[in-house]
């Protein structure tokens, strides 16, 4: 991985502490607007770390793949991630 390892887990982290928070806020039978904000934090977090990851995938894979003359594979992945992000 090409991302930076220290800020990538760091935020992987923080979303395992958020998650870990949610579900003891539905073990506690907590309001359910509370949990929802909290499961979009969560899900930010995520998406943080996501871009992190591509970018750096961008920025070193799929550039070296250009330079090589063979980026078809690396932009057809990228353009499949890119369509997930959407669903």
């Amino acid at each position: 991985m090409k991302a930076d390892r220290a800020q990538v887990t760091q935020l992987l982290k923080t979303a395992r502490g958020q998650i870990d928070g949610i579900l003891a806020m539905v073990e506690e039978d907590r309001y359910c607007i509370d949990i929802s904000n909290q499961i979009m934090a969560a899900r930010s977090v995520l998406n943080k770390a996501n871009r992190l990851v591509l970018r750096a995938h961008m920025d070193s894979c799929v550039r070296q793949a250009v330079q090589q003359g063979d980026a078809e594979q690396k932009l057809e992945e990228l353009a499949s991630v890119l369509d997930k992000l959407t669903e």
